[in-house]
């Protein structure tokens, strides 16, 4: 019961906030106010404007919010979400465009379960969808899981990319950005000997903590202070009684978001002062950018207590993947069982969550891909959001991702094309 009164007692202060957010906002509206105008009135105003949203922002999963594209007939496509695969604890979404030639590109994004829904990577999303078909993973928020799902670890998490990719079938361009890249590369490692032919045809990964110990980062010195059982006391909590998730163990979304805004404290700070003073002075708008990005960065969500403790212990403590020891199923995964499937590797310079060389650990984990299959980019400049979802990603990264993508879809053709003749040539000596 503990767990759980801490649980409620994060939300009834995020709903106290907002409640007074919209109480300043309400007051300093009254009419009467407008007869003996005051700049403090307005100040009052705009704080409960801006803080009213922004508690309000924590509790609601943002909608992709993306309507149409523009094909390469000049016209808008209608763009649908569909689940393909429905799972307790995440779905595969399809980006259907109907009434627009299929693409060659076949990509499965594999969005981070880190505290925010995949919505986060929608503008990536945006990004890529006018020249591919798409599937994104869309994680759950584990409040809304009841206890009789089960559980829901690295595991299971592993298992469910597995799934997806035996959906989507060989000719899929897979990209994992940040959390996932790590579980990706051991999900196609599964597939490279239990699966051969349903490996993906290339693999992008996007700032991930392949090696944590490669580069230290706040993230990496934290995991390094802290014991598994302070952090176990610490940081996990039960589902309170509002949700369908009751009694469930989990990482809150709103203790991860209290992380996240130490982190850059002074930033942040500056941010919503700025935000208030131009509301106050009447100079905002609804569509702003700093409303598109904190809709979003405050949108958290929670993730299952098992998920975090193991990527905390064996992804970033024991180095699992980076030593290739990780196990699913008690089973060994062995990287070095990819042999054809191409790998990018992509990193910012200034990443401060997976630092450069976390990720590009990746390439020398695959000691049974030839070199040719292998690529990195280091984007000079570049922070951890930006090369995924900022303008490095749009005008360099993008274009270099869809270039090794189309470079490894006509070797495959080639290389199928060239099969039968050797074949028939055999059969004819």
């Amino acid at each position: 019961m503990k767990q759980m009164a801490t649980y409620d007692l994060m939300e009834t202060m995020r709903n106290t906030n907002e409640w007074l957010g919209a109480s300043a906002r309400a007051m300093a509206s009254y009419p009467v106010f407008g007869m003996v105008p005051n700049p403090m009135v307005e100040m009052i105003a705009a704080w409960g404007k801006v803080t009213e949203r922004s508690f309000a922002r924590m509790v609601t999963k943002p909608a992709w919010g993306i309507g149409s594209v523009v094909g390469e007939d000049g016209r808008d496509h209608m763009v649908e979400t569909k689940v393909e695969i429905a799972r307790p604890f995440g779905d595969l979404v399809r980006f259907h465009i109907p009434n627009r030639p299929e693409k060659a590109r076949r990509i499965l994004l594999c969005a981070p379960m880190s505290g925010h829904y995949a919505t986060l990577v929608r503008s990536t999303v945006t990004s890529l969808l006018p020249d591919a078909e798409l599937w994104v993973t869309d994680w759950h928020n584990a409040r809304d899981i009841p206890v009789s799902a089960g559980k829901f670890d690295v595991e299971d998490y592993t298992q469910y990319l597995v799934d997806f990719m035996k959906h989507l079938g060989p000719d899929t361009h897979v990209i994992a950005v940040c959390q996932p890249a790590p579980l990706a590369l051991a999900a196609t490692a599964m597939l490279a000997e239990e699966s051969p032919d349903a490996q993906p045809l290339t693999l992008t990964l996007i700032g991930g903590p392949i090696d944590p110990d490669a580069a230290a980062t706040d993230v990496t010195d934290f995991g390094r202070r802290v014991t598994m059982g302070q952090l176990e006391d610490m940081a996990i909590q039960r589902v309170g009684f509002k949700y369908a998730g009751v009694g469930r163990l989990v990482y809150p979304g709103l203790l991860q978001l209290a992380g996240f805004l130490s982190m850059n404290l002074d930033r942040h700070t500056q941010a919503f002062t700025d935000k208030i003073t131009a509301a106050a002075r009447g100079e905002d708008s609804e569509s702003d950018q700093h409303n598109r990005f904190y809709d979003e960065y405050l949108a958290v969500m929670d993730m299952t207590a098992e998920f975090y403790l193991s990527t905390v212990e064996r992804i970033f403590k024991n180095g699992e993947i980076a030593k290739n020891a990780f196990e699913v199923n008690g089973k060994m995964v062995d990287i070095g069982k990819i042999t054809n499937v191409a790998v990018k590797v992509v990193e910012g310079s200034k990443d401060d969550i997976s630092a450069p060389g976390q990720c590009l650990a990746a390439l020398a984990l695959l000691t049974g891909l030839p070199d040719e299959l292998k690529a990195q980019h280091l984007e000079e400049g570049a922070g951890h959001y930006g090369i995924f979802a900022g303008s490095s990603w749009r005008n360099n990264i993008r274009p270099l991702v869809f270039n090794f993508m189309d470079t490894h879809a006509e070797r495959k053709a080639k290389k199928t094309k060239a099969e039968p003749a050797v074949k028939l040539a055999a059969s004819n000596s």
